[in-house]
Order: C-alpha cells, then sequence, then structure tokens
C-alpha cells in the first residue's frame, strides 16, 4: 500500500467530525486557537507529504496531523512553519485529546507514555 498525504478537504470533513465529539469547551477553545490549516515542515518524516497539516497554535505548542499515524499531535515550535524534529509524535490521538494537550490540560510531557501507567 502507497502513502499519500491527507488533502485539504479530507482534513477539513475530519476536523469537522471530530469537533462534534468535542465538548463546548474544546469547541470553544478551538475557535480561539486554530487557523486555516498550513502545511509546516518536519524533516524528515513529512518531506514526501509537503510537511504536515497544523489546524492551531496556542502558546509554543502546535496542533498538527500526522498522516502517516493517522491522529493528532501536539509538538512544542520555536519558528512559525517548522516543528523541530525532536517534537514528531505518532501518538493518534483523536482531536479531544489532542486539544488538552495543546491547552496544557495533560502536564507539560507532549510525546507519547513512557509507560503504562503515564498520563
Amino acid at each position: 500500500m502507497t502513502w499519500h498525504a491527507i488533502t485539504l478537504t479530507d482534513l477539513q470533513s475530519l476536523l469537522s467530525r471530530d469537533l462534534a465529539d468535542c465538548t463546548a469547551e474544546q469547541r470553544e477553545f478551538f475557535v480561539q486557537a486554530n487557523f486555516a490549516p498550513a502545511k509546516w515542515r518536519l524533516s524528515p518524516w513529512g518531506d514526501d507529504g509537503g510537511g504536515f497539516w497544523v489546524v492551531a497554535v496556542h502558546r509554543d505548542r502546535v496542533l498538527w496531523y500526522n498522516d502517516i499515524e493517522e491522529g493528532f499531535n501536539v509538538s512544542r515550535f520555536e519558528s512559525p512553519g517548522d516543528i523541530p524534529s525532536d517534537e514528531y509524535w505518532c501518538n493518534q490521538d483523536h482531536l479531544d485529546w489532542a486539544l488538552r494537550k495543546l491547552k496544557g490540560e495533560q502536564g507539560t510531557r507532549l510525546g507519547p507514555p513512557q509507560s503504562l501507567g503515564d498520563p
């Protein structure tokens, strides 16, 4: 099977579907933090797809969709347009969980749990 980057249309459909499952508070937060989806570089993983779609920013964190792993991720960033390579995650999170991380409700750890007991 050959991987193909998610299209903007498919991403927008996914966002609409997942936002419907979010709480009213999460939807309100997303409205405040989101912007028109834009591709940000995250090399080397995103190179073949022209980057990953970023859909929201809050403080030093960016919410992006990993279409290789098919899940939302939150990473730290320093420069708009670039996600540092050490901030690549493949959490496969649904939007509601990723919004909690973006807002900082899940502590400071953004990557996958280190053990089964980690939040």
